[in-house]
């Protein structure tokens, strides 16, 4: 490169939208189900899955496979990958807002415990994410997270 040439713009990154990560998250339940369904119909039978009452009665089983689990699960893929297997699939990965770089460990606690606060507010949180200008729900907000492509969207 020539010192006289003028310097290579910034990337801009390109945030993830709402319907992309709609698709994302169905994926991630889908790839959880696989993983708890089997745990739960192993542990606590046909009426622990028909009777989600069940999974919340006390039994400390089922409470980890039903809470404990999907939230390991979730935090290992997001601190190794930065993304669950449905970000992967469409391409996209969780970044600090500021830096661009990988989320602290606090950051994606947050994020995670975000998810709901996202939800209990009747999904608001989420549907934030497709009026947002850096596309970021409640949850990514709490921790300074965004969701960014990893690859050329192809159309």
């Amino acid at each position: 490169m020539n010192p006289q040439d003028p310097p290579e713009p910034l990337a801009l990154p390109r945030y993830v939208g709402f319907w992309a990560r709609v698709l994302a998250s169905l994926i991630d339940t889908v790839a959880l189900g696989i993983v708890l369904v089997p745990l739960v119909l192993l542990f606590g039978g046909s009426t622990a899955l028909l009777a989600p009452s069940a999974s919340v009665s006390g039994d400390p089983k089922l409470l980890f496979i039903n809470w404990g689990l999907p939230f390991l699960i979730t935090a290992l893929f997001w601190r190794l990958w930065q993304a669950t297997p449905g970000k992967m699939a469409i391409g996209a990965r969780i970044v600090d807002a500021k830096s661009g770089l990988a989320p602290s460990s606090t950051q994606l606690v947050v994020r995670y415990i975000g998810y709901f606060v996202s939800t209990f507010a009747l999904c608001l949180g989420f549907v934030w994410i497709a009026f947002d200008a850096r596309k970021q729900g409640w949850h990514d907000k709490m921790a300074g997270t965004v969701v960014v492509r990893t690859r050329a969207e192809t159309r």
